[in-house]
């Protein structure tokens, strides 16, 4: 296993060695149970589907589904290349993790609801004065006259802001305490608090 489902708890800081302050973000990082395991043979790929949180009720189809492991309100897939090491029912914590180990962390960015160019894209907004009244926070020109007589697709304009997924790599694991499933990561990751993450060891890369 690679990943783990995991619960934003907020931002602290610690102090390091040196004296120094260090932001950090607490997450609780399971426990999970492995609900099941998906191999290239039946499913067409390797995966292993965990269970987080405890949840108060649960429907049928998904009462058959988890098989008497337990209720979940969360259920969430990490791919694996191998899945021999892995069954049905097994714990998995903040053990998989240790201090110095760089992770990616996926959430929910939190909604800003309908917004405007300026909040949006940091737009400088139109000049204040010259008779300018309305104009403060407006986009300006959004295209051309003849060529190519359209707005550009993607243009950048006011709309629905955050609440998107959203992925922070190569975050640096400060401290991991497995007995209390807490992992102190350096850093801000996406989301509210008390919102679900998805936390992976970094692969490769810069």
């Amino acid at each position: 296993m690679k990943g783990i489902i995991g619960r934003k708890l907020g931002m602290t800081q610690i102090f390091a060695g040196d004296g120094k302050a260090v932001p950090v973000t607490a997450i609780e990082a399971g426990p999970c149970v492995v609900i099941q395991v998906k191999a290239v043979g039946k499913e067409g790929y390797n995966a292993v589907q965990l269970g987080f949180s405890e949840a108060r009720r649960l429907k049928s189809p998904q009462r058959g589904h988890l098989k008497g492991l337990g209720q979940f309100k969360y259920l969430r897939e990490f791919r694996v290349t191998d899945t021999e090491d892995v069954e049905v029912g097994q714990k998995i914590d903040a053990g998989l993790f240790q201090a110095g180990d760089l992770v990616d962390v996926t959430g929910l960015s939190k909604g800003k609801g309908f917004a405007g160019v300026v909040k949006r894209y940091h737009f400088a907004g139109g000049p204040k004065t010259h008779g300018q009244s309305d104009r403060h926070r407006a986009p300006g020109s959004i295209g051309a006259t003849t060529s190519p007589g359209r707005v550009w697709k993607g243009q950048r304009m006011a709309g629905h802001m955050g609440n998107s997924r959203v992925t922070v790599r190569h975050l640096k694991i400060v401290d991991a305490d497995s007995d209390r499933n807490l992992l102190l990561v350096r850093g801000a990751v996406p989301g509210a608090r008390n919102g679900l993450l998805l936390i992976k060891k970094s692969g490769k890369g810069k």
